[in-house]
């Protein structure tokens, strides 16, 4: 069997899935809001790109390396995509990663309760030791997302990466390791609780 398996995780705002082909017309439909490809700094698929992103991500699970879900929000409409990537059996570390929104539930509740349930999985289930963020550099609300969790800066990997534009991408790695859960549990759930 896999490590991780495919799951699915529910909340209250948000449930995470088993990413499927048939999910292909409902995450174009959540990309087309905000036009979220367009921004430079990061990979989000183009609406005619994304059957191929579906392949892409269910190859690399077929290799053991991500475990991709679909996100969907409070009411069942997908809302965006999400991985455990950079997967590490032998060390039980993970990635969350390769994470997009439709801009309709972006700054709200679900992006949160999605970190916490595979922040949960991660640590409870998987007895993972650390997991890791990366994001560019000029991705400042990524950043600010990540850091909002408790997430520490371990460094920038400088000219990491070559992106599609050209351009050379320094990459800011984050990571909470597993003496660390307990307290970003009680600072994610206090966040969930308070009024929004």
């Amino acid at each position: 069997m896999s490590w991780p398996a495919p799951i699915t995780l529910s909340g209250v705002h948000a449930s995470l899935e088993p990413l499927a082909r048939e999910h292909a017309a409902g995450l174009t439909d959540a990309v087309r809001d905000g036009e979220l490809w367009k921004l430079w700094y990061t990979a989000i698929p183009a609406p005619e790109g994304m059957a191929a992103e579906i392949e892409r991500r269910l190859a690399l699970q077929a290799a053991g390396s991500m475990l991709p879900f679909t996100v969907r929000d409070a009411e069942g409409r997908i809302a965006g995509m999400t991985t455990y990537m950079n997967i590490d059996a032998v060390h039980r570390r993970v990635e969350i990663g390769s994470t997009w929104y439709a801009q309709r539930v972006q700054r709200s509740a679900l992006n949160t309760e999605c970190k916490r349930m595979l922040l949960a999985h991660a640590f409870e289930a998987l007895d993972c030791i650390a997991v890791e963020f990366r994001t560019h550099f000029f991705n400042q609300q990524s950043r600010r997302g990540i850091e909002r969790l408790g997430a520490k800066l371990d460094g920038i990997l400088r000219s990491h990466l070559r992106a599609a534009n050209g351009t050379l991408r320094d990459t800011c790695v984050y990571s909470i390791v597993a003496a660390e859960w307990p307290t970003v549990r009680a600072h994610l759930d206090h966040q969930l609780q308070r009024p929004r």
